[in-house]
């Protein structure tokens, strides 16, 4: 008696209130009432189909947005309240972290060149970090590096061990994949041995690339860097375990390539991915723009904000 019927049906209705003994003023308070409920149906078969395609592991503010971008007229407040209720909110990192970074060698250490740095385009700073996967019965370790502008994962490299070779081989593919041209990129690390040794170093030299490392005990100069590992972390790697190194390859991979670089959003970047920010970047390069970084001053509040000041002046 409470689901839809359509309009005419009014003796219909009349017939089955008095064999219920409810009055037609109460059936149809009642059925004003269930409305909201529907729209509720509606939402959280949205929820639960966005949240499931990505292993709950996104955050109920992106959900919102999703659903907004699907036209769906729906807050976050709400979006969280079911979330909550059904049991979908974001999976929690574990608390465990094997040491990564090997500070105390005895190879050169050189200062942060990044404090103050305002960026303007791409290829101008360059940010790597090396981090733990979880394995059945060890531990594997990637290494990636990172374009500071678009948050865009340039180069990455999986190995059972944390010998040089592993940052070189992740450093490599990002000069393959992008090219820089030769004194215009800054190469920003931790003071691990990885990035100190001459192996490392070597390579830098070698593209005429100037090496910038954080201070001691300070995540925060390698900001960027960190926040690709948490999303990597909560979003993909915690609550899989991966029997060996070949298939946590064959996860992880496809995840930073198809899903953090083309299609996840950053808040950021104007709710981009690095591959649709650094696009409408391009796009709004004029010729003869090369893109310089600026000294410590004044610049744009952000990556996106400045995107979007470029677009609307070549619009006019």
């Amino acid at each position: 008696m409470t689901s839809s019927m359509p309009q005419g049906c009014g003796p219909a209705i009349g017939r089955l209130c008095r064999r219920a003994g409810v009055g037609r003023a109460s059936y149809y308070r009642f059925w004003r009432a269930s409305a909201p409920r529907a729209h509720d149906t509606a939402v959280r078969d949205a929820i639960q189909r966005l949240a499931l395609a990505n292993g709950r592991h996104r955050g109920y503010r992106l959900v919102a947005f999703q659903l907004r971008q699907e036209g769906l007229v729906v807050n976050h407040k709400r979006v969280l309240r079911l979330m909550r209720q059904d049991n979908l909110l974001c999976l929690r990192k574990r608390p465990f972290v094997p040491l990564t970074t090997n500070a105390d060698h005895g190879w050169p250490v050189v200062p942060n060149l990044t404090r103050g740095m305002q960026l303007s385009g791409l290829d101008q700073l360059w940010v790597a970090d090396i981090t733990y996967i979880r394995l059945h019965e060890q531990f594997a370790y990637l290494a990636v590096i990172l374009d500071a502008f678009s948050r865009r994962v340039i180069g990455w490299a999986m190995a059972d061990h944390l010998h040089a070779s592993l940052a070189i081989e992740a450093l490599r593919m990002a000069i393959e994949a992008r090219r820089p041209a030769p004194g215009s990129l800054i190469h920003h690390s931790d003071r691990g041995i990885q990035y100190a040794c001459s192996d490392y170093t070597d390579v830098l030299a070698a593209h005429d690339i100037t090496a910038s490392m954080s201070r001691i005990g300070n995540p925060y100069d390698n900001a960027k860097a960190e926040r690709f590992m948490r999303t990597l972390k909560t979003e993909q790697v915690d609550g899989t375990l991966y029997r060996d190194l070949r298939q946590a390859r064959a996860d992880i991979g496809p995840f930073i390539e198809q899903v953090y670089n083309a299609r996840r959003l950053h808040t950021a970047l104007g709710y981009r991915s690095p591959v649709q920010f650094e696009a409408r970047h391009r796009a709004s390069l004029r010729p003869g723009d090369g893109g310089a970084a600026r000294p410590q001053g004044s610049a744009p509040p952000s990556p996106a904000h400045q995107l979007d000041t470029q677009l609307n002046s070549l619009d006019q």
